[in-house]
């Protein structure tokens, strides 16, 4: 079992900046894939960004490259997603996910990742 804590959700004006944090504890295994996603009211579940335990992959969704930059800290057991140039339509809530490669999928479908957050509002004013 894997349990993630999302925090640094808030309430922004358009154009500024937030930085997510997911903090991880359990059973975690040498090799994952750690994902951000977010879901907006009335809207399904999408990715945003998604980072290796290395490093060495990172992905990110259409809407919010150049503006969105994740990162980790193995020592804390903690990715990072840094939100700057915010929008209204980023506005959602945002959840932390673990994929430990077990499962089928993309890195950018939720099917792939086995342990999720409780999320984390984000709510950008215009």
């Amino acid at each position: 079992q894997v349990q993630l804590v999302e925090s640094g959700g808030g309430l922004v004006q358009a154009g500024g900046s937030l930085r997510l944090s997911c903090a991880a504890s359990g059973h975690i295994f040498s090799s994952y894939i750690r994902g951000w996603f977010r879901q907006a009211p009335g809207k399904e579940r999408e990715f945003v960004a998604c980072i290796s335990r290395t490093g060495i992959i990172i992905d990110y969704a259409d809407s919010v490259k150049g503006r969105f930059t994740i990162s980790r800290d193995n020592a804390k057991n903690t990715v990072y997603l840094q939100m700057n140039s915010l929008k209204p339509e980023d506005t959602a809530v945002y959840y932390c996910a673990h994929g430990s490669g077990a499962r089928s999928g993309t890195r950018a479908s939720q099917a792939f990742y086995d342990y999720w957050g409780q999320g984390t509002q984000v709510t950008v004013s215009s």
